[in-house]
């Protein structure tokens, strides 16, 4: 496994990120615990979740069973860098309570002693915000994560899905107060998805801000989804949005030359858009869900595969990235 510091911190973070969304809803406590141990074998050591994840009437769940697999002991949880979030309602669907959400100061107090309970653990190396909280000041949100640093509950802050102002802002305010700030940003961003480009990652590179990119397949598509189509092995997203996106005539054409291009090179769809990623400035690393060892494993080898010039050139003449800004919408 290979490392990088998170953004401006002297956190050493893996290039892979275990991502846990699927332990619960689609793979059970025991299997979910095997991708664990052979994620940390392979040197992989930040770990991300979120309290919704499980979803419906069960929100908290993938933290519980990364709780119970910490339990089990043996350093697991001195050697992972673990990363969750807030901001959603963690009551039913239906059943919301007035300050039960957001980024307000009561809910993040009660939302990161709940994850913590659930989690089995006294701290939070990276706890962030899973999406902008437009009715709450970041004065407000500042002096919760304080105490909470204050308090060792957790070490650091990070953002999902902000924009380049929302980063700006966030950590002018953040200074302004003699606070860290956020440290890292967790955005969509894949060779067919890179507006990201525009703003959000040349602000997270501005101010130090690693960047953590989720969905790096799409939703599978950079996954080789014309080739499981044709062999009859994409039943799980035969109705998804990955099948969706494919009915589209331009984005078919284009994914058929991307599965073109590495089939030529005998390489695999979703190992290359990994490793592109890791080629990006200012990418700490992707985010890879594994529903089974396997996928894993397969994953694992993104790290590895070395992209030439000829090939990234050819990359980006079928996923054309948009261009910094201004230059992307101006002269």
């Amino acid at each position: 496994m290979k490392y990088t510091q998170l953004g401006r911190t002297g956190l050493k973070v893996s290039r892979l990120v275990l991502g846990t969304m699927n332990f619960g809803p689609q793979t059970d406590e025991a299997e979910s615990h095997v991708i664990m141990d052979a994620a940390l074998d392979a040197g992989v050591n930040l770990f991300d979740t979120a309290n919704v994840y499980g979803w419906g009437e069960n929100k908290g769940r993938t933290e519980e069973i990364i709780g119970t697999w910490f339990a089990k002991g043996g350093d697991r949880r001195d050697k992972v860098v673990l990363a969750t979030k807030v901001y959603g309602n963690m009551g039913l669907d239906g059943d919301s309570w007035p300050n039960h959400d957001r980024l307000s100061a009561l809910n993040i107090r009660r939302a990161v002693d709940a994850s913590l309970k659930r989690l089995q653990t006294d701290y939070i190396d990276l706890y962030q915000f899973h999406h902008v909280d437009r009715r709450t000041p970041w004065e407000e949100i500042w002096q919760a994560i304080d105490v909470l640093v204050q308090q060792g509950k957790i070490l650091y802050a990070g953002s999902s899905n902000h924009a380049g102002w929302h980063i700006a802002r966030a950590n002018e305010i953040a200074a302004r107060r003699g606070s860290l700030g956020l440290v890292s940003e967790q955005c969509l961003y894949n060779l067919a998805e890179r507006r990201a480009e525009m703003e959000v990652i040349p602000a997270a590179q501005a101010y130090g801000l690693g960047v953590i990119p989720w969905s790096p397949l799409h939703g599978g598509l950079l996954g080789g989804a014309i080739r499981k189509e044709r062999e009859g092995s994409a039943a799980r997203s035969a109705s998804g949005r990955s099948a969706d996106a494919l009915r589209n005539t331009r984005i078919r054409e284009q994914i058929q030359a991307y599965e073109n291009l590495l089939e030529k090179h005998g390489l695999e769809p979703g190992q290359v858009a990994l490793a592109w990623l890791l080629t990006r400035p200012g990418v700490t690393g992707p985010i890879v869900g594994p529903r089974t060892t396997d996928q894993l494993t397969s994953a694992l080898g993104a790290v590895r595969l070395e992209l030439g010039d000829e090939l990234l050139a050819a990359l980006e003449e079928i996923f054309p990235g948009p261009g910094p800004s201004p230059e992307a919408f101006a002269w």
